[in-house]
């Protein structure tokens, strides 16, 4: 499933990072990216491949989530 994690970053640009709960892939407009990062108001929407992410585990992505998390002053995610 795609989660979309948004946070404020320093300027005060609302971002949305959308990734993948299963490592992997994920796509749009036909292009495939680890995670994306993008400008809230942009409301991109992205599909999850059955790629995946080459030498992610799910331990590493779980904790690199939760630090950014940590990190950004972030609570909790939304899932769409």
């Amino acid at each position: 499933m795609v989660k979309y994690r948004k946070y404020t970053d320093d300027s005060g640009i609302e971002r949305v990072v959308a990734y993948s709960d299963r490592s992997m892939m994920i796509e749009r407009d036909g292009k495939t990216y680890s995670e994306a990062d993008d400008f809230a108001y942009q409301e991109r929407k992205y599909t999850e491949t059955d790629i995946p992410i080459e030498g992610y585990t799910d331990t590493e992505q779980a904790q690199k989530a939760e630090a950014f998390d940590y990190l950004t002053g972030r609570s909790g995610d939304t899932d769409e």
